[in-house]
């Protein structure tokens, strides 16, 4: 029988077996704390990502790498690890092109749903958009370098029935990637390959032919949080008695596809009671052009990627108390930002001189002064003007949406389901 010793996880004393992984003793005992490298059958654990890093016996490290022992003293929930753990997965997000709605993996992503438990709604650091090569080149799979977080999971865990790795890193420092022994990858079984894929803690890895595809509700990520305290309601106890007062909100579409506009109708039949509470001024909703009064509100869909969205967007700021921005293309650049790792002129040729769809002889790059300048990038609006509150998602849920805009008009306290909270 394992030997049971005390450890003390925030302040609270457990009785645990020595020797066992200090994450799931944790985890079993309630406690929380975020990982991306740790994998259950490797061992030892690989310690790569630092997500998970606490205090252990007053020193910063990470506890995927730790073992039970007696007297062994663990800080999880200090607001200083919190915000480290999440600048970390922030910068994850913000190193690689992570464009959710158009990942195979999206649902089943441990990147993306340690983004959801940890409440990230955006990065604070600026996404580099670097455009990594992506391997076709293998005889099974596919390696997208661009969503790679080099956990070494595959490095370690993959292996053929030779016996023989078939992932390795390559080249050192910020040039690192993973590589693939093109030789050893076709000795591959069907199992072994769609393990490879499995155990991607994102969508680096593809195996041709075989898809995550599920509707939501059905993927690994939907609608539970492995976080005990996730979601608790939030109660206001000063509401305000009697009717709110009414309030004005703008909303606008910058460059996207109108699809958060659609979501803000979807609470459906709630927007007869909405109506009574609520006036639309200058948005696609009513058609009004200019600012007439100020807005307590706006609503900002969509990415920057002309001179127009600029200057409407300066004009929202202007003329609403609150900026809101709802939607991945408004927050950081969402779907639109995909030609920002490529030249403007290439993206410009491309769509315009070389596309199969061109008439023939009708190939020419428009430009009028009359029609809105291209920016050499898109960007998020937060670049442009200041956001006061960030809605995220591909659309994001409309419960989200009206909990969000409730609190800020009215102070109304909620909270956000596991299941409304997405990136896609």
């Amino acid at each position: 029988m394992a030997k049971r010793v005390n450890i003390t996880i925030d302040g609270r004393n457990i009785l645990a077996e020595e020797g066992r992984n200090l994450v799931e003793v944790a985890s079993e005992n309630g406690f929380f704390i975020p990982s991306l490298c740790y994998f259950e059958t490797i061992d030892p654990p690989l310690g790569t990502c630092r997500t998970c890093t606490c205090r252990i016996n007053g020193k910063f490290g990470p506890a995927c790498t730790e073992k039970v022992t007696e007297g062994l003293t663990l800080e999880v929930n200090a607001p200083d690890l919190k915000d480290m753990r999440k600048a970390l997965v922030e910068m994850m997000f913000a190193e690689g092109n992570h464009i959710c709605p158009s990942c195979e993996k999206s649902g089943n992503c441990d990147l993306q749903h340690m983004g959801y438990e940890l409440g990230i709604a955006i990065s604070r650091f600026p996404h580099l958009f670097k455009d990594r090569l992506i391997d076709y080149d293998a005889k099974r799979m596919i390696m997208e370098h661009n969503r790679c977080i080099k956990c070494m999971r595959c490095v370690v865990e993959i292996k053929n029935d030779d016996g023989n790795q078939i992932f390795s890193y390559q080249n050192r420092g910020n040039e690192t990637y993973v590589g693939i022994d093109y030789k050893e990858e076709k000795k591959l079984s069907r199992e072994q390959a769609i393990h490879a894929m499995n155990i991607c803690p994102t969508g680096a890895i593809i195996v041709r032919g075989e898809s995550y595809g599920l509707p939501f509700g059905f993927r690994k990520f939907d609608k539970k949080s492995t976080r005990p305290d996730y979601g608790k309601p939030i109660h206001n106890n000063n509401k305000r008695k009697g009717k709110p007062a009414k309030k004005t909100i703008a909303t606008v579409s910058l460059a996207g596809c109108f699809g958060c506009h659609m979501s803000l109708l979807d609470i459906d039949t709630e927007l007869l009671d909405m109506v009574e509470l609520i006036s639309f001024h200058k948005s696609p909703i009513t058609d009004i052009k200019e600012f007439s009064q100020r807005c307590d509100v706006g609503i900002v869909e969509g990415s920057v990627c002309n001179d127009e969205n600029v200057e409407t967007l300066r004009a929202f700021r202007k003329n609403c108390d609150l900026l809101v921005a709802v939607g991945e293309c408004a927050i950081w650049g969402g779907l639109p930002s995909m030609r920002n790792s490529i030249p403007l002129g290439e993206c410009m040729e491309e769509a315009y001189l070389n596309c199969v769809t061109s008439e023939e002889g009708n190939t020419i790059i428009p430009y009028h002064k009359d029609l809105p300048k291209m920016l050499d990038r898109v960007y998020e609006s937060r670049e442009i003007v200041k956001i006061d509150y960030f809605i995220p998602g591909c659309p994001p849920d409309a419960q989200h949406i009206w909990k969000a805009v409730k609190n800020l008009l009215w102070d109304e306290n909620y909270s956000i389901l596991y299941s409304e909270f997405k990136y896609d």
